[in-house]
């Protein structure tokens, strides 16, 4: 998602006249696109503005600057504008506001000459019309916006908004540019996929669409939330030519007891029949998962039912977090029953359990090949 929104900023200040830089040291203005998923991304982008020191024009966009507001000023004065995640058209206009003047933060007025757009309820339909993409053989296209699952330990749903779909034409009209501009594959995005509704097409649907596109060679989507995920979307993966074989199906826990305190709306029974149905409907499909360890409350029992599971089920890949409370969520109001180190044992447990889980069924699809 981030990938993209890069692409759109960089796009709009391209049609603004800006000209995009190799190298930051050549760069007047610099811009950070920021993740807040996991403390460790924020850590990083902080060091990294922290290391610029004054001449140039600081940005934070993104679901950071979504979070933090007018507080990542006092965080770091060196910030010049902050834009929300809802936000990100108004970019050019900001750079066109601060570049026709000269000033240094002073630590007596904090707020002087700074800037920060973090009210917008939606994004136009516009921003998507950019033609700039990093990749000319690839492209991502964004079909929702925002989140309302509000699983406990995520904190999207706070920083991008409630779940709003595009249009169907207009996602259709976006896949179409992108493929006669060359991008042979096509990656649709969004925080949950396959809750995509447009009057009468659901995601099935869309993919329908989307497999019509003349051109297009492959495309495939993520991320799914298992459940709104069924035999329809199995079959639609399956049964179109240019869809990828693939599904990235988050699990995040083998323990019915942490599911429920992360509220992810499903059990270990439900995810199983899940992963046995999409695995029988789409014949040597790959399948692939999220997993958090170290969530609060989780014992060495669950964290065992979450290694049973993964043996189990025999994902293709997996990424595997270590939990990092994000304030303002409901699983940051738990206490912490596990150390870092701890967190860190059972990290290094389950990556080496997928690394030869991974290994055995390349290893076994490579023999079938030959």
């Amino acid at each position: 998602m981030n990938v993209r929104d890069s692409e759109i900023i960089c796009g709009l200040l391209k049609d603004a006249g800006y000209k995009i830089c190799d190298s930051d040291k050549d760069a007047d203005i610099i811009i950070f696109n920021t993740c807040s998923v996991r403390k460790h991304a924020e850590d990083r982008v902080w060091s990294l503005i922290g290391s610029y020191k004054g001449g140039k024009v600081i940005g934070l966009a993104g679901c950071m600057a979504q979070n933090y507001q007018d507080k990542a000023f006092q965080r770091d004065p060196g910030i010049s504008f902050v834009v929300g995640t809802q936000d990100i058209e108004k970019i050019p206009k900001i750079v066109d506001q601060l570049s026709a003047v000269s000033f240094q933060p002073s630590a007596k007025n904090l707020f002087e000459r700074k800037i920060w757009e973090t009210d917008g309820e939606g994004r136009p339909e516009e921003v998507y019309h950019t033609e700039f993409r990093q990749d000319k053989d690839h492209a991502y296209v964004v079909i929702s916006e925002g989140c309302s699952n509000f699983c406990s330990y995520c904190i999207v749903p706070y920083v991008r908004g409630p779940l709003r779909h595009r249009k169907r034409a207009d996602i259709i009209g976006e896949v179409r540019r992108a493929a006669e501009g060359g991008a042979a594959r096509i990656t649709l995005l969004g925080q949950n996929v396959n809750a995509y509704c447009d009057g009468k097409v659901d995601f099935p649907g869309l993919l329908k669409s989307v497999n019509a596109v003349g051109m297009l060679k492959e495309f495939d989507f993520f991320t799914s939330h298992p459940k709104d995920a069924g035999k329809s979307l199995f079959e639609a993966i399956a049964g179109l030519d240019k869809c990828a074989k693939r599904l990235h199906l988050p699990l995040q826990s083998g323990s019915d007891r942490v599911l429920e305190m992360m509220n992810r709306g499903y059990t270990v029974k439900d995810y199983l029949e899940l992963a046995d149905s999409y695995r029988r409907i789409v014949k040597n499909g790959l399948l692939t998962t999220d997993i958090i360890v170290g969530f609060p409350g989780e014992t060495g029992k669950d964290f065992e039912s979450t290694c049973a599971l993964l043996n189990k089920v025999g994902f293709n890949a997996a990424y595997i977090f270590k939990y990092s409370p994000r304030p303002g969520t409901k699983a940051a109001e738990k206490e912490e029953t596990l150390s870092r180190k701890a967190k860190e044992e059972r990290h290094e447990k389950i990556l080496d359990l997928q690394r030869r889980i991974s290994k055995r069924l390349n290893n076994k699809n490579a023999n079938i090949k030959n």
